[in-house]
Order: C-alpha cells, then structure tokens, then sequence
C-alpha cells in the first residue's frame, strides 16, 4: 500500500500581532481618559454631579439653581455685609492679614493726625523748637537748614563747607560746626540718621567708583566725628543717597550746590513720643474664662 505522509503543522508567525494590537488599543483608550479626567470643567462637573444625584436619589424637592464657577458667600464684618469669595474670605480669616491691615490702617491714621497739626505733634514740634534754638545761630549763618516733616526733623548741612570735591574728608574749618551740632543733638536723646547726597556728576576713582560710595563715606565719617563727640552710636545709622534724592535742578552750578548735601534726620525721642502709639493686635487664642462674681471674704 501507499503510505499516506503525514502533514506538518504550520508555525503562525504573526500570532503575536492579535495581543500586541489589543494593548495599544487599551493603551491608547486610557490615555485618552486620563486626558478627559484631567481637563475638567468645574462647572460642568457641577452640573453632571447634581444631575446623576437627582437621578439615583429623586428630584429635590425644592427648585435650587446650580452655581457655576466660585460660589459666593456672606461675610459680617463690621455691621456690614460683603460679597466674597473663598478664597478672599480665607484671606479675611487669617489673623496675620488681620494684623498687617490694622497696622497700615494706624500708620495711615498717625500721618493724617499728624498732617492735621501743622505737620508735627507736640512731641515732634518740642523737638523741632529746640533744634532751631540751639542751631539760631548756624540758621543766620546759612550754614544749617532745619526743616519740619510730618513724621520728623530735618537737619540740612551743605557739604560745601564740610568736603572738598571728590572727598570724604571733613575740613578743618567744618570740624567746629559739625562739633557744635553733636553737642546740641548729644542730649535730645532722638534716634539720628545721617544721610549723605551728591550731585549727578560723575565720579570713577580708585576709593569711590560712582557717587554712592562718596555719598555713603561722606555720612560715614560724619557718624564717626559724632561718635567721638558723645553721641551714643546705637543711635544712629547712616545712609548713602547718591544723586538720586535731589532738591534742585543739576543743570546750574547753584542747583549742584544745593545737591551735594548732607542731611541729618532726627526721629522722635523716646521720652517724647506719646503712649499707645500703635495698637498691635492680640494673636487669636482661646478666650479668657470669665471672671468669678463672688468677692473674697
């Protein structure tokens, strides 16, 4: 007989293909979820939720309208009533916010209290009156120029008679001044910054590349005089202003002149400044319990 071959079974190489393609699929299906999940609209989120609630649970049976977008709520502050978010109603919660708006809001009150008086309080105007008594006679000399803020004193040397150009050496003939003006300003007691100011003419040296370090080294070494003649050095600071804080105009020499300055402020003293200036509030905390109404035996 005739023997029959047997047949071989054939190897699909492709089979492979039927997964693989299912997993991109699924691949590709759930990125484009990911993707719909992340850019969701709040609002119509809010829509869909309230939707399917009413689906499984029943219809309400009151009509309440849908809020789309940041729902608004009522905050009493004050006796008044103020239309708010979330958000800005956090920021109204926070005792540090509290805090900061008070503070400005007295800061504010001061300057306008102060405007209100003539530019200075009575502490400030004591200050002022003994400032331009002692210094009478640098004031008709035209060496010295005082002058009144709302929050302090001025103090105005020309550096004229204190520098030569370009320098931050006091001149023999300016030491004398400058030592009578501590003497005066030794006993107030007040806070003293010392603020120095150049005109816009350049300067490029080895010891001051621009007019900041000789506006800074010219108030420094007027701190340092007022050191050696008594006053405390905690109370005072020093301050370089450049050529930016001008007082008359650098196109002339005589405006230049009135530039190149230095200017002494003087803060209210301590033991002239009225109580309860500021009012800090307290940080918020658990209240204090109440008082016991009976009295001691």
């Amino acid at each position: 007989m005739r023997r029959r071959h047997e047949e071989e079974d054939h190897v699909n190489h492709e089979a492979w293909a039927i997964p693989y393609g299912d997993l991109i699929t699924l691949l590709l299906a759930f990125f484009v979820v990911m993707y719909a999940v992340s850019s969701v609209n709040e609002g119509k989120y809010r829509v869909l939720s309230d939707s399917l609630t009413a689906a499984f649970r029943g219809t309400p049976k009151a009509t309440v309208p849908i809020q789309i977008g940041d729902k608004v709520v009522k905050v009493q502050r004050d006796d008044t009533v103020a239309g708010i978010t979330p958000t800005q109603a956090l920021k109204l919660a926070s005792p540090m916010a509290s805090e900061q708006t008070s503070l400005v809001e007295q800061f504010q009150r001061m300057g306008r209290d102060l405007e209100k008086d003539g530019g200075d309080g009575p502490g400030l105007r004591q200050l002022a009156d003994q400032v331009e008594l002692a210094m009478a006679e640098l004031i008709e000399k035209n060496l010295v120029t005082v002058t009144r803020k709302p929050l302090w004193v001025e103090v105005e040397i020309k550096t004229d008679i204190l520098f030569p150009s370009g320098s931050a050496q006091i001149q023999p003939e300016a030491v004398d001044i400058l030592g009578r003006i501590a003497s005066i300003l030794e006993p107030l007691g007040s806070p003293i910054r010392v603020e120095g100011h150049t005109d816009n003419q350049p300067i490029r040296t080895l010891q001051f590349p621009s007019n900041w370090e000789l506006s800074a080294a010219r108030a420094g070494r007027i701190v340092r005089l007022f050191e050696e003649r008594g006053i405390g050095p905690e109370r005072m600071s020093v301050a370089g202003q450049g050529e930016y804080q001008p007082v008359a105009d650098n196109a002339t020499p005589e405006g230049r002149n009135r530039n190149r300055r230095v200017t002494v402020v003087l803060d209210m003293p301590p033991a002239l400044k009225p109580r309860q200036e500021l009012v800090v509030p307290a940080q918020a905390g658990p209240a204090p319990p109440p008082a016991s109404r009976e009295t001691a035996p």
